[in-house]
This record gives structure tokens, C-alpha cells and sequence, in this order.
């Protein structure tokens, strides 16, 4: 999908309140209960309580979910209805350690809701970084929608605090599509703000610059709906050639235009199936055409990377 903050309901617990309250029944909770009461007609109250000692145990179980306050540091815009957001999270060591590849993700909660949403994460992992900090940060591009959560998120200033879970998801396996000599082709796509994750990718290095061909297509309405121009210049440095395309662009663009599966397909250019691998974040049609463009080329899905 191209949006990377989307809202997650979150499970209530009021109900755990009272020891007499039950939780709502489902479909399958409902089936449990008349199995353990037609078995055992002469234990129904018993059962009957030891069927909602389950079911609550198990609610519980899966809310279990830790979240740390923590203050943004940074919120500006980015580009037309995307803003960058910086969250401090030098307070909070385990947080700052669970992130460890490009492409994990996070949940994220501001005071004025009480639902929780996932955030892809933008900056590359400390530990790819080979740095020295004082501080550590967390960044996002988060697109804001009237309504939601995350214009919430964005309406906010440094320095009011937020509560965030550690990171989540397995992220980008690089190791998939490695080493680079073997791996000489690496196509990237993303679409809207799902070039978030993508950022963490090219950032924290995966040595493009020792490969033949890496190319990212980067597909949004029209430049000024665009992030991280500003870096583009660096990670064309690091070996990753940028191809921009504009689904309604602005008049006198010459780049690429139309949907960024359709700009692909004009220039494919594999030389060897075997030797590409593909990472991919976004729109669920370009995800879904691409990877059946590539599959039919020869490109194995198990080198075709996905951040979910």
C-alpha cells in the first residue's frame, strides 16, 4: 500500500473491569461453548466459567502490546499532504535496539486517540549507520488524511509526546539478494509515502554502488506530491539510479509519466532473471502487476522483497 500510516483498531478492555463481565462472543467462541456444555451436561456452570477464564485470558494475551512515551523532535512538511516526523527515542534504549534492518515498522498512538496506528520506518537502523550519537531518532514520512489518526499526529509540535511500541516485522531480507556480485540487478518500486521504508533501504546501505544495475521507480501524482527530492542527489551517489514517474505531472515535464508498472515496462532491460532481485512498497496493484511482470520474466518471487 503507498500509505504508511494506517489506522489500527485497538482491542478494548474496559470489559475486564468487573470480574463478572464477559467479553463479546465470536462465531468460533460461541462453537467452544456448546462443544464443552454438550459434553458435559452435569458440568455447565463449571465449564461455562472456565470457558470465559479462557476467553478473557486470551484477550488479555493479545493486548499485551508494550507502548513508551516518547517526544517528537522534528515536524515539517515534506511534500504536499506528507509531513516528516522525528520522534526522540534516546530515553528509550530497547526501543532503539529492536530496530535493527530497513523496511520494520512501528505502532504509534497520539494522546487524542486512543487507536493505535502503524508507522513505516524512514531512517536506517543505528547500528547501519556506524556512527557515534548522543541521540538517537526515529524518523517517518507520514501522510496525513482528514480525520485520521495521523492528522492528528501532524497537528502536533517538538516536543509533545507520543507513545510507540519497538520495532516491528521482519523488514527488507537483503540477505535474499545477496552477494552483489551474484545479485548484479536490483529493481526498487514504490509508490506515495511508501517510499518511506524504501529510504531506510538505499540509507543503510546494501551495496548498490558494487552492483551493475539498480534502478528505483518512484511514482507519485506530480512532483509536489514527490518526498526526498533533496536526497536524491545522494543516493544516485551510492549507486541507485532514480526514475521519477508522474501519474498527472505538471506541464513541461519530459520524465516518465502514467503508472510506474507501465514506465517499467518500457524500458525493462533484464539482462539475467537470475542475477535480479526486486524490492517493492506501495500501491497494492503495482505491487501485485510487478511482481506478475517479473514473475513471467524469470525473476524468482523469492527474491522479490516485500517490507509486510
Amino acid at each position: 500500500m503507498s500509505i504508511s500510516l494506517s489506522i489500527l483498531p485497538s482491542l478494548s478492555l474496559h470489559h475486564h473491569t468487573h470480574t463478572h463481565a464477559h467479553p463479546p462472543l465470536t462465531t468460533r467462541s460461541m462453537s467452544l461453548l456448546r462443544t464443552l456444555t454438550h459434553a458435559h451436561p452435569l458440568r455447565h456452570h463449571q465449564n461455562r466459567r472456565r470457558f470465559f477464564s479462557l476467553i478473557t485470558a486470551s484477550a488479555v494475551q493479545q493486548d499485551t502490546t508494550l507502548f513508551t512515551p516518547t517526544p517528537i523532535s522534528l515536524i515539517e512538511p515534506a511534500a504536499e499532504s506528507l509531513f516528516h516526523v522525528s520522534i526522540d527515542v534516546s530515553d528509550a534504549p530497547d526501543i532503539a535496539s529492536s530496530y535493527t534492518r530497513p523496511g520494520q515498522y512501528l505502532q504509534l498512538k497520539v494522546p487524542q486517540s486512543p487507536k493505535p496506528s502503524f508507522l513505516a520506518i524512514a531512517s536506517p537502523p543505528f547500528v547501519s549507520t556506524n556512527k557515534n550519537r548522543n541521540s538517537f531518532e526515529l524518523q517517518f514520512l507520514v501522510k496525513t488524511v482528514p480525520g485520521s489518526t495521523a492528522e492528528l499526529l501532524c497537528d502536533l509540535k517538538k516536543g509533545d509526546v507520543v507513545e510507540i511500541t519497538a520495532a516491528m516485522g521482519n523488514g527488507f531480507d537483503v540477505h535474499r539478494i545477496s552477494p552483489p556480485h551474484i545479485f548484479s540487478t536490483v529493481l526498487i518500486f514504490a509508490t506515495g509515502s511508501g517510499i518511506s521504508p524504501i529510504r531506510s533501504l538505499i540509507e543503510s546501505g546494501f551495496s548498490a554502488d558494487k552492483r551493475s544495475d539498480v534502478r528505483l521507480y518512484y511514482g507519485a501524482r506530480n512532483l509536489k506530491r514527490m518526498a526526498y527530492q533533496d536526497r536524491f542527489e545522494d543516493w544516485e551517489s551510492s549507486g541507485v539510479k532514480i526514475v521519477p514517474v508522474l501519474s498527472q505531472p505538471d506541464e513541461g515535464w519530459t520524465g516518465e509519466t502514467g503508472f510506474v508498472q507501465a514506465a517499467f515496462c518500457r524500458s525493462k532491460n533484464i539482462l539475467n532473471p537470475n542475477a535480479t532481485g526486486v524490492v517493492l512498497c506501495g500501491q497494492k496493484q503495482m505491487t501485485e502487476e510487478i511482481t506478475s511482470i517479473l514473475s513471467e520474466d524469470g525473476v524468482s518471487t523469492d527474491k522479490i522483497l516485500k517490507n509486510f
